[in-house]
């Protein structure tokens, strides 16, 4: 993990990149690098469970991050896959007081914690930061909102085939599983597994251990958008 770590920024430039913080002035970067805490994070370290008190709002300074919720019956629902600078945990600051999800580090991961009475001091002196974070809640309730839109309406192999694009980079998705494809649609792993041995039928995709290879592009994606 620290020979992944070296190559990080100072802490204070990491905060400043982080729109949260934009148009600080360096006096007030100074002051948020005072207040905050970075902690590193190995992979599969739950930060918080349903029925927890918040305490702390987090930023994701590297690695990534999974917010989820678990059926009664064990199964995974990916509501969120969070990537560097994003920030979450931010409801039990603003009036929601205990966690209704799961947040996990998915691998080794640094985040940046502001406690909540440090938060509740910046929003009331730097109010277009309550302005952000609203901002940011809504882009979630629209992407949650799509997601049941989706489950609704679409058929599983839109939804992967679209999920596989969202994440290639280039003509590879690289680092996701049958299992990890399965939980981000709410599905069972079989379920995702069929949907994918119909891709790699037709000759759209090719799949590889944690990784599938983008044989048509052009295919694929008019099953996304069916």
């Amino acid at each position: 993990m620290k020979s992944e770590m070296r190559g990080l920024r100072p802490k204070q430039t990491d905060v400043a990149a982080i729109d949260l913080f934009r148009d600080f002035t360096p006096e007030e970067m100074k002051e948020i690098d005072r207040v905050t805490v970075v902690r590193s994070l190995p992979r599969g370290y739950v930060l918080y469970t349903p029925g927890e008190t918040g305490e702390a709002l987090f930023v994701l300074r590297a690695g990534s991050v999974q917010i989820y919720r678990m059926s009664a019956e064990g199964r995974k629902l990916v509501i969120a896959h969070l990537l560097p600078f994003s920030f979450f945990g931010e409801m039990s600051c603003i009036g929601h007081k205990r966690y209704d999800t799961y947040a996990e580090a998915m691998e080794d991961s640094m985040i940046i914690t502001m406690n909540c009475a440090d938060l509740e001091r910046l929003l009331l002196s730097r109010p277009e930061v309550a302005l952000r974070i609203l901002e940011g809640m809504g882009q979630r309730l629209l992407e949650a909102e799509q997601q049941l839109e989706d489950t609704a309406f679409k058929r599983l192999i839109t939804r992967v085939a679209a999920l596989l694009l969202r994440e290639a980079s280039g003509d590879e998705v690289e680092g996701l599983s049958h299992q990890d494809i399965a939980e981000r649609l709410g599905v069972y792993r079989e379920t995702a597994t069929n949907a994918l041995n119909e891709l790699k039928t037709g000759n759209i995709i090719r799949i590889g251990r944690k990784r599938i290879f983008i044989l048509d592009h052009e295919r694929l994606k008019q099953i996304a958008q069916a």
